[in-house]
Formats: structure tokens, sequence, C-alpha cells
């Protein structure tokens, strides 16, 4: 039946362009067209794309859902000012089935960093102002939506904010769901810049053998990492598939946000200009990240983990999660998986979080009638 629609459509499509069919066809826009194919259309749904009054600057938030009755999924991106609303496209529109997602450029990133002057937001850029952000925000979708607790994902560097709002507000969450997570990032720069450096001699790579030798000891002596060292582990740690498995560039994913229908050409220059602006005023403390003495957590955890992630290594992972406490936890392995799970298995990604996350807020009634987990 929907062959013979199609095909009946068309043919009338024909006839009725008959006398226009010596005028030269329009190019599509494939922009135009991924925005009016991830159009929400239901009618208890909701398509949001706003800036935002958060931590005395604007920030720009979209909240996108198929009934606003589904649980709030708050994701917050990795980079530091690596935005993922360019790629939502790619893997969220199933997620929009069982939860309201709200996918946020954070300060100084993407379309927040073009919204602002960034000698104003400057001085405010730390890990305590990003967390107060994440929590601000967490407050607003509470408050505007009408939810008494939401989900929090964070992924890598997105990790770190994450962890530390279910540390302060776990009351606000039914769970934190950390993807790529970080624990102890010197730890895991460790056993990275190991994993690369071997990874360059079993292929014979002079070129990479030289550049990373000539960045030890990494990390340095006194735990740093400076910008310029870690730039070069993680050019080699993407070649040999650190970051995507089975993949040699991050070019994929970043032509993939060319023909984004959430981003223009000027935004795209503010990832780039957002970038330089917040990695050098992050990375210190991101390096300094160490969440070991943290044994008990007041929240449900689950923890999403790439078998083959060597930019935020597991190890560290696996042992901070083994001493844990906290009401439920759950360890999610993606064995096809580096650090780029959204890409690399979307699929496995949605059942996790509708098997794995959902119930959690199904057992208190969050969950619109018909989307109940299995």
């Amino acid at each position: 039946m929907q062959v013979f629609v199609r095909g009946l459509a068309a043919a009338v499509a024909l006839m009725s362009m008959a006398p226009l069919a010596a005028k030269a066809e329009a190019t599509p826009d494939p922009h135009a067209i991924l925005a009016d194919v991830g159009k929400i259309v239901s009618s208890n749904g909701i398509d949001e794309a706003k800036a935002v009054e958060i931590g005395g600057i604007r920030q720009w938030i979209t909240v996108r859902g198929r009934d606003r009755r589904n649980p709030i999924l708050l994701v917050i991106h990795g980079g530091p000012a690596a935005p993922d609303l360019p790629n939502r496209y790619l893997f969220e529109a199933p997620w929009t089935d069982y939860f309201t997602v709200v996918e946020w450029d954070q300060r100084g990133s993407g379309k927040t960093f073009a919204l602002n002057d960034p000698a104003k937001v400057a001085p405010t850029m730390d890990e305590a102002r990003m967390v107060q952000d994440a929590e601000d925000l967490t407050a607003y979708l509470r408050a505007t939506y009408g939810k008494t607790k939401i989900f929090a994902l964070g992924h890598s560097w997105g990790t770190i904010v994450g962890l530390h709002l279910a540390e302060r507000r776990p009351d606000w969450l039914y769970a934190y769901i950390g993807v790529g997570q970080i624990i102890d990032m010197r730890a895991g720069e460790a056993i990275g810049y190991d994993f690369v450096l071997n990874a360059a001699r079993k292929a014979g790579d002079a070129q990479a053998i030289k550049e990373l030798t000539a960045i030890a000891p990494y990390p340095e002596a006194n735990g740093a990492v400076p910008l310029e060292k870690i730039g070069v582990e993680r050019k080699w740690s993407v070649h040999f598939g650190g970051l995507t498995h089975g993949r040699q560039s991050y070019d994929y994913w970043e032509d993939a946000e060319k023909i984004s229908p959430d981003y223009s050409a000027a935004d795209f220059k503010a990832i780039d200009a957002g970038s330089a602006f917040s990695l050098p005023k992050l990375l210190p403390e991101m390096v300094a990240t160490d969440f070991t003495k943290l044994t008990t957590l007041h929240c449900p955890l689950l923890i999403f983990a790439g078998r083959y992630d060597y930019t935020t290594p597991n190890a560290p992972v696996v042992r901070w999660y083994e001493r844990l406490s906290a009401p439920s936890k759950h360890l999610v392995w993606f064995e096809n998986s580096a650090h780029m799970m959204y890409a690399e298995e979307p699929g496995r990604v949605l059942v996790h979080l509708v098997q794995d996350a959902l119930p959690i807020a199904a057992a208190a009634g969050d969950v619109a009638p018909g989307g109940d987990a299995p």
C-alpha cells in the first residue's frame, strides 16, 4: 500500500508539473529537509529552541520530545565547548519517543558563546561556575516543565559537570548517566598515552613515535598536561582509534555537522571560537579531576563505557565504580565503541536508555501512558 500511495502521488505530481518541465529543478536544501523531517508534530509534543538566562548570561537550549509527560533528559556535552546540538539529528530522534531531550550549549560553547560578550564571560570560565550553571538549568527545567526530577547525562568533559551535579542535587535526579566518564583524569591520560605510543610502535609509524616521545613525560612530573601536549596525544589517539573504534579521523562527525538543521555557518564559526576561548581556561581544572574519594552517591548511577575508549580510559572508572555505593548502579559495556558511542552504537545507546534508565522514572509514574519501559 505504501508503494502504491507513493507511486500515485508521484504520478499526480508529474502531471501537475508538466507545464513547468522546462524549468530547472531547485537544489534541495539538506538543512531544511532535515529540519522538517525532525520536527516534533505530535499533539502533546514539545519542540523549542531558545536562549534562557542562566548564571547571568544567555544560554542556548533546545527542548524536544513527542510527549511532554515523559521525563526530561538533560544532555551535558563534552569538549569543553564541543556541543552535541549540531549532530543531534543523527541519534536523538528515537530518544524523543521516551524522553523530553534537552540539548544545552554550555557557557563558552557554540550558540551560547555567540550570544554573549566574551570579555564579560571570560572571568566566569571555571569548573565551579559550569557546575552551578548545570544546577541552575536543572532548577529551570523542573520549574518550567513541572518536573520533580530529571535525568542528567554527561559525556566526556560533561561527566565532570554531571557527576558534580549528582553529588550536589541527587534529590533532583532520577539518575545520573555517565558516558565516557572521567574519574581520575591524570591516571586516564597516562593510560591513553601508553596505548597510543604502543599503537604507533606496533604500526611502525615513525612520525607518530617521534611526536609522542617528544612530549614525554606525559602527564608531566607535577601532573600537568599542557595544552600543546594534549593536542599531540589526541591527534594520534584519534588516528589509532582511541576516539572512534576503527576510524583514523574525526572528519565523519565534523562533516555531518555541515548539514545540521540546528546550526548555521555563523554558529559553526562560534564552535571553533568557543573552543579556543574555553579550553585553555578549563583544561587545568579538568586535568586535576579526581573523584576517587567519592565513595557514595545518593542517586542511581548508570555508566556507559566504550570497550576501546582511550580518550577517557575505563580502568580508573571501573575501579571507582566497584567501590561506589549508590541506591542502584549499572555499568554497560559497548563492545564496538571507543569514546563516540552516540555515533558508534546508537541503537544500543537507545536500548539502554530505555531498558536501564526509563524504568526509574516509570516507577515514579513519570512516563507517558503507552511509553512504559519494558
